[in-house]
């Protein structure tokens, strides 16, 4: 089952370059992507901008800016202005790198090389480091994962079961609504569920979570998007975002993005427990050294 998305209500490739609006595409009204787009389109004109200017620019009200800027957790137009400035002082507002069937083998890598580069910058400038820690705190004191992505995030699924295994944690990754369902309803509160989705709005997966927190489990999700209904019901939201590029429909950039997050959180807890892990590790390459001819 592929993970579906679609960028909605109207926002523009410029408005969608600027992490702090692609990641709230999906509760935007088309009166919001208006505000976005121009804001996008006119930067440096923005920024000299009051709320009356931006209001006439626009032609929409000053209430319906001030919404705006509440829906991207922003208390008003300056906090967003300030945020912008972060951005894009972090990172030039990244411009993907877009494929296209006349390019070269070598021009193909470039453009994707590119993008991952871009993409783990502006995920860089976006990620809540407490939130992260948050993270890693809940899984090093888990004895059991559960892993739930359909599609290209049931690999990040997959490649974080793998690697928590050395550190002595019981990890069942579930890519089936059905048996996502039955996991979730019969596990006691000693379990955690990591689910991995670009979108955060397949309908399959919150109903997945929604039953995972009527069993009392922490949720942590890995998302590219911050106001998804799949993020409402997670206990930490973990935000990767990349660049989304022309012929490469299943958003394969924060795909990696995904997994270089869950490479943090590996790393992390086996910091925190460093003395089992280096014993796990020595066991494991004991283990394999067996299989070697």
């Amino acid at each position: 089952m592929a993970e579906q998305f679609s960028f909605k209500n109207g926002l523009s490739e410029k408005a969608l370059e600027l992490p702090l609006f692609s990641t709230a595409s999906q509760i935007l009204t088309p009166s919001d992507s208006r505000i976005a787009n121009f804001i996008a389109e006119n930067l440096e004109d923005f920024m000299e901008m009051t709320i009356s200017d931006l209001s006439r620019s626009i032609q929409v009200s000053e209430i319906t800016i001030s919404r705006f800027c509440k829906k991207l957790d922003l208390p008003g137009l300056q906090a967003l202005k300030i945020n912008l400035s972060k951005e894009l002082n972090a990172s030039n507002p990244f411009i993907s790198a877009d494929l296209n069937i006349q390019d070269s083998c070598k021009e193909i890598t470039e453009k994707i090389f590119a993008n991952i580069q871009e993409g783990l910058k502006n995920t860089l400038s976006l990620l809540d480091f407490a939130a992260l820690e948050n993270a890693a705190l809940l899984l090093a004191n888990t004895p059991r994962i559960l892993l739930f992505g359909f599609g290209n995030s049931a690999t990040v699924c997959n490649d974080i079961a793998t690697r928590f295994v050395r550190l002595e944690k019981s990890c069942e990754v579930s890519c089936d609504p059905h048996q996502q369902v039955t996991l979730a309803s019969i596990c006691k509160e000693n379990t955690t569920v990591v689910a991995v989705s670009y979108s955060g709005a397949s309908t399959e997966l919150v109903n997945s979570l929604k039953i995972a927190q009527r069993q009392n489990l922490k949720i942590i999700l890995i998302t590219s998007h911050k106001n998804s209904p799949a993020a409402k019901l997670a206990d930490v939201v973990l935000i990767g975002i990349g660049p989304e590029v022309k012929h490469n429909s299943e958003s394969s950039v924060s795909r990696l993005i995904h997994l270089a997050i869950g490479d943090v959180l590996y790393t992390r807890i086996s910091f925190l427990q460093n003395h089992r892990f280096e014993e796990n590790m020595q066991k494991m390459r004991e283990a394999i050294s067996t299989l070697k001819s």
